[in-house]
This record gives C-alpha cells, sequence and structure tokens, in this order.
C-alpha cells in the first residue's frame, strides 16, 4: 500500500504541471479560436505544447495509476470487512461441569527401582465410572510409610500374580494423600485391572487399609475420594450421582459377559463383583462421596441427577490395544 500510495502522489505532481501549460491555451475561446485554423489548410500544422504534449502522453498511465488505487482500495476494505465479520474462534471449552484436579504423587515417588519391566498402557475415550476399593492391608501405618505399602501391593501383583502393572489406577492414603498407582498419566482415560468385567471407561482407587463395618474411614481419606471422582468424571461432564449402563466383558464378574448393569457412577467394588470390598465402612460413605463430588463439579442439588447412559461392551475404537503381553489382571 506504501508504494502505491507514492505512485499516485507522484502522478498527481505531473498532473499539476500537466494543467499548468494547459492554461496557456485559454486564449482559444470556444469556436472563435477554432474559426480562426480553418484559413490553415496545407499548411503544416503547429506543434502542440510541451506541456500538452506530456499531459496527453501521461493520461493512460495516470489512468492506470487511479484503477490501480481503487482496486487496492477495494481490496483493503474487503479485507477489513471481512475480518470483522469473521467469527471469533474460540478455545476448546471446557466440559459445563469441571472440577479442579487435586494433588497427585507420581507413581515415581513409590515405585522407585522396584519397576518390572511391561507392556505399554492402553486407553479408553474416556471416563464415565469411578469404582472404590480398599487393600485389606493393616490401618495402623504412619502415611510416610504409603509408598512402601504401594509398592509391596505393586510386588505382589506383579509377582505372585504376574500382572503387568499394579491393578488400581489410584491410591490413597489414611492423611488424604493421593498416589498415581497404574501407569500411564493421570489425566488420561487409562484401562485399568481393578474391577473384572468392568475396566473399561472406568477408573479404580483404592483406600489403604481395611474398612470393615465398625472401622473408621479417616475424613481426609473420604474427602480425597471424592476429589479425585470430581475431577475425573468432570472431564467428560459425568455426575457422580448418576448410574450408568456398563456391559460386562467378562464372566468372572456378577454378570455374565455381555450382560449390561446399571451401576452407580460412582460404585463400590461389591457392585461389580463377588466381594465384600471396599468394606462397610468405606461403602456408608459413598452416598457422601457422591453428593460431594458433586458439589465440586458445581451441580445443584435440586435438579435430577444426570440420566444413566449405555457404554458399549466392545472395547471403542479410540482403545489403543495392548499386544505384547495378555494382561491377567481383574
Amino acid at each position: 500500500m506504501r508504494a502505491i500510495r507514492q505512485v499516485v502522489l507522484r502522478a498527481r505532481r505531473l498532473a499539476r504541471r500537466s494543467t499548468r501549460g494547459l492554461r496557456g491555451l485559454r486564449g482559444l475561446r470556444g469556436l472563435r479560436g477554432l474559426r480562426g485554423l480553418r484559413g490553415l489548410r496545407g499548411r503544416r500544422p503547429a506543434p502542440l505544447p510541451r506541456p500538452l504534449v506530456v499531459a496527453l502522453a501521461c493520461l493512460p498511465g495516470l489512468a492506470a495509476v487511479a484503477a490501480l488505487a481503487l482496486c487496492a482500495g477495494g481490496v483493503e476494505h474487503a479485507v477489513t470487512a471481512s475480518i470483522a465479520a469473521r467469527p471469533v474462534q474460540r478455545a476448546a471449552q471446557s466440559p459445563a461441569h469441571s472440577a479442579a484436579r487435586p494433588r497427585i504423587v507420581p507413581r515415581s515417588v513409590w515405585v522407585a527401582d522396584a519397576a518390572r519391566a511391561q507392556p505399554a498402557p492402553r486407553y479408553d475415550d474416556k471416563v464415565v465410572a469411578v469404582f472404590v476399593h480398599h487393600t485389606d492391608s493393616p490401618n495402623g501405618y504412619d502415611c510416610a510409610d504409603a509408598p512402601r505399602i504401594i509398592r509391596h501391593l505393586y510386588a505382589g501383583q506383579t509377582g505372585g500374580r504376574d500382572w503387568d502393572d499394579i491393578g488400581y489406577n489410584f491410591l490413597v492414603d489414611r492423611c488424604g494423600t493421593l498416589y498415581e498407582g497404574r501407569a500411564g498419566g493421570t489425566g488420561r482415560p487409562v484401562t485399568g485391572a481393578h474391577t473384572q468385567g468392568f475396566n473399561h471407561r472406568t477408573t479404580g482407587v483404592a483406600a489403604l487399609g481395611t474398612f470393615t463395618s465398625g472401622v473408621p474411614v479417616p475424613q481426609a481419606m473420604v474427602d480425597s475420594i471424592a476429589a479425585l471422582a470430581a475431577w475425573k468424571l468432570g472431564l467428560a461432564d459425568v455426575d457422580p450421582r448418576a448410574r450408568v449402563r456398563l456391559t460386562s466383558s467378562n464372566s468372572g464378574s456378577r454378570y455374565a459377559a455381555g450382560a449390561t448393569a446399571a451401576l452407580p457412577v460412582l460404585a463400590g467394588h461389591k457392585e461389580a463383583y463377588m466381594t465384600s470390598c471396599p468394606g462397610a465402612a468405606l461403602t456408608a460413605r459413598l452416598p457422601e462421596i457422591r453428593q460431594t463430588a458433586a458439589r465440586l463439579q458445581g451441580r445443584t442439588f435440586t435438579g435430577t441427577p444426570q440420566p444413566a447412559f449405555r457404554v458399549l461392551p466392545s472395547t471403542p475404537p479410540t482403545v489403543m490395544h495392548n499386544t505384547r503381553r495378555p494382561r491377567r489382571g481383574p
């Protein structure tokens, strides 16, 4: 545009010079001046004034410059109008009911040099349910010993049971500290090995300890489970108070392979498997955990929870399969 403006200014200066030269022609007033030229037949016409010649020679160039300026102005106006009319590109919207990610200690803290060679993790497309477990281990531990306890659980599952990794996606100690369990990334929908027949599109969190009837469940542990559930379910905008239709993939569960069960979105392990896990005491706290998780997601308590929806029995097409070694977890 700057170059075009310079050309237009130069053309204007030439036009002003030409106008000065044309002023000398004012003596030829109308037709009277032209009649005097009739007697000049046969004579050699007088040469035109130089300024007039210059002006006539410049006319095609001036016309082209003017057209170019108008064209450029029109293009600029069109581009400006197009930009103004273009809709604003919004960033990907977050789920309507999301929750903050709680602090989670990475698995590197507890696995240390006990890590075994294992296949790459598998992933689902999203998490639509959370299963709560207890580890059925002693309760009287110091929270500083939690990494050692988790490492012991890992060694038992990968060694004695020959699983490829620890089955739980997350673990929580009596002080409310959350730990990353199964490898693959805390923010991703890692396929677990924690609930026989219902590992796809679910995540498992295990409370360190045994919480049978009459055993107090630490409030810090309850609050951390709620925070974890609110965050993981919020990534898919799932209401923790709802129910979800899950289809069993293994007849070793409470349901035959292919059977569909309507289960709580936030469920105890015993809802899907023949077990008393997570113990009567922790099971009794699940309603509170659901309500707290819903509140953390910013959900109101006057409406109806999100209705149940169906989860296909087959592995979703977004799941990345592990082909190196079969999984032997639940």
